[in-house]
């Protein structure tokens, strides 16, 4: 059984990763893979060796250190199954609803111009010096929303400040590691530093206090290397395009909502995804009266949608990408449920490998390897009490290895469709520079820990 659900991830992941070749929505796979998995358990429950109750597994591995053998008959093991099911459905419907929020809090802010408003504050006129602006905007920018967003915003921008082409290709590999590294401190930056948040492996202050710095050698090393890069020396011809002055207002009070959300966890302990939703509804009140429309409950056929700026963002949300992480996190917790996940973790300890040196090893898989499915795996594998250091290193190996790589990061991929980046010209030009940020970040917390 263990073979045949690993054989489905395997090839349903190889087809994820290939997205950029044969153009199938990686969606697809990952729920293909979900039901497959989760099918054959229904299907044949004695076939199964383990079994890892998730209402108890962390108290059960502590205790035990294995897996325990699936006993019982055929009714009771599948009684068991789908109780497995609800728990990790559950479990992922809360990154899934938190995701569906920060998506549409984010459309709601770029319905009123909010990005576009901060164009003015790039200036600059030194090519290099521009550089280190738009990094420096988009590693924090990134930590408030996430890095797939920060990168759309940070491109939009530059693209109304650059002309030349070449040069709008090296901007973009620097805003990918800035982006990247910038999510990878917060909780809410990233979809895997969220997941350690709402699975109860990281809380805020700790995570930020711990890998703030790693964060800022990873993008701050290839800075100081881009100073004496031809590509940044001289100075830049600004475009005369108009700068939109009003949305100032509503980037302001987006990037306060979405403060406000861990802010409300550990304040109130109010969970991530309720205070995403506050968020939201909140801005979303905002909206509506800004918008100022008029309409009558009793008119049927007053078409309102058009009018209304949350159902406009609201349509905007990017559904394949919430499916693609329910499909991604339920295959993970079908391979976590048979005891795979933890086997694994225990084999990787037992063949002398450390444990922060198999981090680093994570991070760097995560340039090829989507970091969801690894971060999913790698906190099934390990026992830690929650803010461990294992943990902070985690989020900062998967959340900054993908720069490594074009296509290792939701980011990197945005980026190489927008501005039509070459797989190897990143791999000749970034992937030095990002390997070398990662390194740096990576040795920091690897002599803290």
């Amino acid at each position: 059984m263990t073979a045949y659900i690993l054989f489905i991830f395997i090839v349903g992941y190889v087809f994820i990763s290939t997205e950029h070749v044969h153009r199938i929505d990686k969606m697809i796979p990952a729920i293909l893979m979900m039901v497959l998995s989760w099918g054959l358990l229904f299907v044949l429950p004695n076939y199964i060796p383990q079994w890892l109750d998730p209402s108890s597994a962390e108290l059960l591995l502590s205790k035990l250190g294995f897996v325990p053998d699936f006993v019982g008959n055929t009714s009771e093991k599948t009684e068991l199954i789908n109780k497995a099911l609800q728990h990790h459905l559950s479990k992922t419907a809360e990154i899934v609803v938190f995701l569906i929020g920060a998506m549409t809090l984010v459309e709601l802010i770029d319905h009123f111009n909010g990005f576009d408003a901060v164009q003015g504050f790039f200036k600059a006129k030194k090519k290099w010096n521009l550089l280190v602006l738009l990094c420096t905007f988009a590693f924090f920018l990134s930590a408030v929303i996430d890095n797939l967003t920060a990168t759309l915003v940070m491109i939009a921008i530059y693209r109304k400040i650059i002309d030349n082409p070449e040069d709008r290709l090296w901007f973009a590999g620097f805003i990918v590691i800035a982006a990247n590294a910038g999510g990878a401190w917060s909780p809410i930056g990233d979809v895997t530093t969220t997941m350690l948040w709402i699975g109860h492996k990281v809380s805020t202050a700790p995570l930020i206090i711990n890998t703030f710095i790693p964060s800022v050698l990873s993008i701050g090393f290839p800075l100081l290397v881009a100073r004496f890069i031809p590509a940044f020396k001289g100075e830049i011809q600004l475009t005369e395009k108009p700068v939109i002055t009003n949305g100032k207002r509503e980037f302001i009070i987006g990037v306060l909502l979405f403060l406000s959300v861990p802010l409300l966890k550990s304040l109130l302990h109010i969970p991530p995804y309720m205070g995403m939703l506050l968020a939201l509804c909140l801005f979303a009140l905002y909206a509506e009266i800004k918008t100022k429309r008029n309409f009558k409950l009793t008119e049927v056929e007053s078409n309102l949608t058009p009018q209304s700026p949350t159902m406009k963002s609201l349509q905007k949300v990017e559904l394949p990408t919430i499916l693609f992480f329910l499909g991604i996190l339920l295959t993970v917790a079908a391979l976590e449920s048979i005891g795979f996940i933890f086997n694994l973790g225990q084999s990787v300890q037992n063949a002398g490998i450390s444990t922060p040196l198999f981090m680093g090893i994570l991070g760097l898989a995560s340039a090829v390897i989507d970091n969801v499915p690894l971060v999913a795996g790698a906190m099934g594998m390990f026992s830690y009490p929650m803010d461990h250091n294992t943990w902070h290193l985690l989020a900062y190996t998967a959340g900054t290895g993908g720069s490594i790589l074009i296509i290792g990061s939701a980011a990197g991929v945005v980026a190489m469709g927008l501005e039509k980046i070459s797989f190897s010209w990143y791999l000749k030009r970034i992937a030095p520079l990002a390997f070398l940020g990662y390194l740096m970040g990576y040795l920091y917390m690897y002599l803290m820990v």
